[in-house]
Order: structure tokens, then sequence, then C-alpha cells
């Protein structure tokens, strides 16, 4: 009897680990199960951003709220620290970094990365009065700021800048505007949106554009989500929801 329900217990067990498995295996199946989708972002315009009553908008945003119908499932958004964005994929406090993420070899050796989707370019952000140091060795008699963790901090330590490390894209832009730096270095696409005549900071410019990039969405390393949304992104690109919201946001597309 006894040997008889220890073979029970050890068949049960090997089930139990060989249905979790499965379950773990499957990044879409535990999307599809609990039902959410938790997208992983910051605070940058024109990608994620809150609108005026408060709720998350933006070219990404629209973009993942269209996947997950696609999947099944509701897109839900969470900000995150920019310099933990790995940690918080691996622990699953997020299922996916969609922020307009360069895909850079770091991205890469630490998720799984869909095809690209946005062109985007590391641009020098400045006040008209430093706008003449457009030159790398000029530039470098400046500071500058830049989100930890992002292409603006590696561009900043390619060219041998005085970096300071802040939360955020939009905090750079701050610490530029408050001159406690003279300049900072952000996606193009967050310049465009918030910098010159008729935006938030109309006194601060664009001097140069020190890298060319492209933007794509991170998931766990493995994940058979990555090729199910790469299934879904070519079917918006086909029908034009991609191209209607590249206008929206003035945005260019890979293709």
């Amino acid at each position: 009897m006894k040997k008889w329900i220890a073979a029970v217990l050890v068949l049960t067990t090997m089930l139990l680990c060989s249905a979790c498995g499965k379950k773990s295996g499957s990044d879409l199946s535990y999307i599809q199960e609990k039902g959410t989708l938790i997208v992983g972002i910051t605070d940058y315009e024109p990608m994620d951003y809150k609108d005026e009553n408060g709720n998350w908008t933006g070219f990404d945003a629209e973009f993942a709220r269209a996947v997950a119908e696609k999947l099944g499932v509701e897109a839900q958004f969470v900000e995150i620290d920019w310099d933990n964005k790995f940690f918080e994929l691996e622990s699953k406090s997020i299922d996916c970094i969609w922020n307009g993420m360069t895909i850079t070899d770091e991205v890469k050796l630490n998720a799984s990365v869909s095809d690209p989707y946005v062109k985007n370019a590391q641009v020098m952000v400045t006040t008209s009065e430093n706008s003449g140091n457009d030159s790398i060795e000029l530039a470098k008699y400046l500071t500058f700021a830049a989100e930890a963790g992002s292409a603006g901090e590696a561009a900043a330590k390619e060219f041998d800048f005085p970096c300071t490390a802040v939360q955020s894209q939009s905090a750079a832009l701050m610490e530029v505007a408050a001159g406690t730096v003279d300049a900072c270095i952000i996606d193009i696409t967050m310049a465009n949106a918030m910098t010159g005549p008729g935006t938030g900071y109309p006194d601060l410019v664009t001097a140069m554009e020190l890298s060319s990039e492209e933007y794509g969405i991170g998931f766990r390393k493995d994940s058979d989500l990555t090729a199910k949304v790469n299934e879904i992104m070519a079917s918006l690109m086909a029908d034009g929801t991609l191209d209607a919201l590249a206008q929206k946001y003035s945005l260019t597309l890979v293709k």
C-alpha cells in the first residue's frame, strides 16, 4: 500500500511539474489565460504619455491596445524605472517593454525583441545660446543630462560627454530648461514633440543628431509572444492602422 501511495504521489508530482512547465513555457498562453498584457512604459511623449483625463495615450499606447485586442486581452500600463526594465520583465512585473525602446546589443542580450517598427535618432537638445556648439568637439565643453539606461546615456558615453543620469527623458529636458545642465540627449521623437515654438519648451532647440536607430518591443527571452506580436504588427502595417498612427504622431515607420 505504501509503495502504491508513493508511486501515485510521484506520478502526481510529475504531472503537476509537467503542467507548470507547459504553462510557464508559453508566454502567449500565460497572457491569454490571465487576460491582460502588462506593458512597461515611462512618460515619454509622443510614445506614451497621459492625456487631459489622466489616461495613457501616444503612439505606443495605441499600438499596444490594438495588439492586445488582437490577442483577446486588455492592455494595462505600468510606469517603470527604465534602468530596471529587464528585471521588471523577467520578474513578470510586466509582460513587455513597449516605450520607444531602441534596439541595441544590450536589449537583444536581455530580451526577445520584436521586428523594428519606428525610425528614431538620438539628438542633442540645448538652448539657443548653446546651439552653436553643434560639433562633437565643441559639445565636449558642455554638461549633459540623459535618462539612465537609455540610448541617450550610451551616446553620451560614446562621445565622452560629461553627463548626469536622470530618471526619464522628460527629466533631462527639465534639467536643460532649469539651467542645471547645458544640454541633454534624448530621442528625436520627443525632441520634435516637446521643443520649439508652440511646445512646452519653446526656447529649446535640437542642435545636432548623434545617432540613428530603430524602436522595438522587448519580451522575455525565448518568448513565443514575440513571433505572435510580429505577426499582428505585420497585419496592422498591411491594413494601414500603423500608417494612420504614424501620421497622427509625426513618426516614420520602418518598412
